[in-house]
């Protein structure tokens, strides 16, 4: 063998032997035999064997024996905390399309792992009672997942050693000899404390939100976890200290840097001119969107053709102003999403761009990327083309005010500012819109009413109320026309066979299927559409429809959106189950989401006439990363915004302990119920409180105690006990 000199040469060394066809477990002497490796080597040998050990790639056997960790009772994955000190380890070999039971982790056997670390486990028994997931123990944390977090800070006082000392036949007390402080963290899925010595505080002040690095983590059953404040939010209770720290948790970036700032305000400040684009400024295009909103990225036109229809959908042309690889394609690209939370909104662009020149203002120049869609009489797509246009906005619409016009016609308050409209253009797009809604019911779209919150603030940004949003015509047909544009454009880049940043909704799998299956038919639906040879989206339909008429449908909604998958984005051309059709992209939305600004790059490239093979490659390439970037940014969003709605919610409930309100039961668990009172706030009703011995169903989410039985959708009175501002973490008991 030839000799080695580098560790990143001998762990490739040691990694091929232990792969290798015909290898058998061996001890360390055995193996530099093997490798016929010179004692100089020795220690680089043993440091490429703790290496692999350390990276989960290899396990030692009882007897000092070297293998693989895959055909041991090793095992590494991922672990998932509680708040009750248990967790559940998510195996990497997991098969796809399986639900496969986690490893039930103990607190004993946890070896102090957090929330998201990697670890390596091994097993204990592969068989447990009915019901219940295969034990492990943590043998080894592979990853850290958690380096940095927010909690907060409180003194306490360290004792003397336990040395009693006696004068004149009496005990002295201990007496204090430092103030030390603590933290704990807001996560309750970390259920330890970090101790943070008096020179490692900064400026925090006992009862302060504070950002704390882990310089010592957990370690089975010695809690020394040791850390080190970075930042101070402010007082741990206020509303300020929470939002911030909930920020900097998810990663959200508030502020644009110098550089990106600058590049925004040298492209607004360029000219408007129509060279070279099609000229749609005569045209009557506007603009719907909801009343509090200052970016916007859409406008609608609609032409009636003697058979059918002409759609206009003109969107914000961003891929004018934002190149690729400048500052602020990176800074798009690193945020991928704008943030809309309770009273303000994190922007993916500047608001240069994305309140100024990109936004389709009324009665002002602007650029877009124009999609006129060919549609016959029963909605179906013709002919789609694609245009670098200009256009004029004429009216900035509002969806309420919009909702009330076509509700009460000439007697509506807002009559004069749309009567422009009429008779033609909005009673048209009424008109195509009812068409395109009926065609999405046949092919089995699932349009299921969830329900949003709207938070009333007063001046200091306080909650004082919070309310249902509801949606009417205007609402909808404006989500039917952007539908039908995204679709027409994913045919027309894949017609073309071109890249594309696709949605994806994938079928749901077959074991979620038959959990959902299982729960409809408990509730006395008939569920024979779930059990087709081809499982479709119109099966998933068909059950909502019958729970909707019998007044289930807010029950069976819970179950349901848990038992479909998560839709993201990809480069393969997959259709979307939830909304039935085959090729589904988004292009609408360039202002705030990166996957449209990147579908725009593609259109553009062909209609500049710079498509070629070398081109398309190197787009699939970057539509690949768009794709991998935009699934993680979307995620990281939708957690930061629910997060935020929960710290309001909690605001809003604060003063409010002691209070009864109704609800209905909207999550069961092993350990009692969540209850969602009708201003849409949330809380656990814990088992404990509840009175008797209840017994959790999983398949029919109930608890249950004799002839006592909650169930998801059953509607309770409830009292709130007590609001947790840094947790977000209301709790509730029964009222009656």
């Amino acid at each position: 063998m030839n000799h080695i000199d580098t560790l990143a040469g001998m762990t490739e060394a040691v990694s091929a032997l232990v792969k290798s066809e015909g290898y058998v477990p061996m001890d360390m002497r055995d193996m530099t035999a093997v490798l016929t490796l010179e004692p100089d080597q020795y220690d680089l040998f043993a440091q490429a064997v703790e290496g692999l050990i350390q990276s989960g790639e290899l396990t030692e056997t009882k007897r000092g024996k070297l293998m693989g960790v895959e055909g041991s009772d090793r095992v590494n994955g991922v672990y998932h905390a509680t708040s009750r000190g248990f967790g559940f380890v998510t195996p990497d070999s997991r098969t796809p399309g399986k639900t496969e039971p986690d490893f039930f982790i103990s607190r004993d056997n946890s070896l102090g792992a957090m929330n998201g670390d990697r670890v390596q486990v091994r097993l204990l028994n592969t068989k447990r009672e009915a019901g219940q997931n295969p034990e492990a123990e943590v043998v080894l944390v592979l990853e850290r997942a958690v380096t940095e977090l927010t909690g907060s800070i409180y003194e306490v006082n360290e004792f003397a050693p336990k040395t009693v000392h006696r004068k004149k036949g009496k005990k002295v007390p201990k007496t204090p000899v430092k103030t030390s402080y603590i933290v704990r963290p807001d996560d309750d899925k970390l259920t330890f404390r970090v101790r943070v010595p008096h020179a490692m505080k900064g400026d925090a002040k006992d009862g302060d939100k504070v950002l704390v690095r882990l310089t010592q983590y957990p370690n089975g059953g010695e809690d020394k976890t040791m850390g080190k404040v970075l930042r101070v939010f402010g007082e741990a209770d206020s509303r300020a200290a929470n939002y911030y720290a909930l920020l900097h948790t998810h990663g959200v970036r508030t502020r644009f840097d110098e550089d990106v700032l600058a590049e925004a305000r040298a492209i607004a400040a360029k000219p408007i001119t129509p060279d070279g684009r099609l000229d749609l400024r005569d045209k009557i295009i506007f603009t719907i969107d909801g009343a509090d909103a200052k970016d916007f990225d859409d406008a609608i036109s609609i032409e009636r053709l003697a058979d059918g229809w002409l759609l206009g959908v003109h969107i914000a042309d961003v891929a004018h102003y934002v190149r690729p690889g400048s500052a602020l394609d990176r800074e798009a690209l690193a945020r991928g999403t704008s943030i809309y939370f309770t009273d303000k909104v994190v922007p993916m662009l500047p608001e240069q761009l994305s309140n100024g020149v990109c936004s389709l203002n009324r009665d002002t120049d602007k650029y877009t990327l124009s999609a006129l869609i060919k549609l016959d009489e029963s909605g179906r797509i013709l002919e789609t083309s694609l245009h670098e246009a200009i256009i004029s906005s004429k009216l900035r619409g509002v969806y309420g005010e919009v909702n009330d016009v076509i509700e009460k016609g000439e007697t509506s308050e807002y009559w004069e500012k749309y009567a422009f409209l009429y008779p033609d253009t909005l009673p048209l797009m009424l008109e195509l819109y009812h068409i395109l809604a009926e065609k999405s019911d046949k092919r089995g779209a699932l349009e299921m009413e969830t329900v949003e919150s709207g938070f009333v603030l007063d001046e200091d940004g306080m909650p004082v109320d919070i309310v249902r949003r509801e949606r009417g015509d205007a609402e909808r047909m404006i989500e039917q026309f952007m539908l039908c544009a995204n679709e027409a454009v994913a045919a027309w880049l894949h017609d073309l066979s071109l890249p594309c940043v696709y949605r994806i909704h994938e079928e749901p799998w077959e074991e979620k299927v038959q959990t959902f299956a299982l729960f409809a038919h408990n509730l006395g639906l008939d569920v024979s559409p779930l059990r087709r040879r081809k499982l479709t989206s119109s099966a998933y339909r068909d059950v909502y429809m019958q729970a909707k008429e019998r007044g289930l449908d807010g029950v069976l909604t819970l179950v349901m959106l848990r038992s479909l998958m998560k839709a993201r984005y990809d480069v393969n051309p997959t259709p979307h189950f939830g909304l039935g059709c085959e090729l589904y992209c988004h292009f609408t939305s360039p202002i705030r989401r990166y996957p449209d600004l990147a579908v725009h790059r593609i259109v553009k490239t062909v209609l500049h006439g710079e498509m070629d093979e070398k081109r398309a490659a190197s787009l699939a390439d970057y539509a690949a990363e768009a794709a991998v970037k935009s699934s993680e940014n979307e995620l990281r969003a939708q957690n930061a915004e629910r997060d935020i709605e929960d710290l309001y919610r909690c605001l809003y409930l604060a003063d409010k302990v002691g209070e009864r309100f109704d609800a209905v039961i909207s999550s069961v668990a092993s350990f009692g119920f969540f209850a969602e009172m009708d201003n849409t706030c949330e809380g656990l009703v814990p088992i404990s409180s509840l009175d008797g011995y209840f017994e959790y169903n999983e398949k029919a989410l109930s608890l249950t105690c004799g002839s006592v039985i909650y169930r998801l959708g059953d509607r309770v009175r409830v009292e709130i006990v007590s609001v947790d501002l840094s947790t977000r973490k209301v709790e509730l008991r029964l009222a009656d």
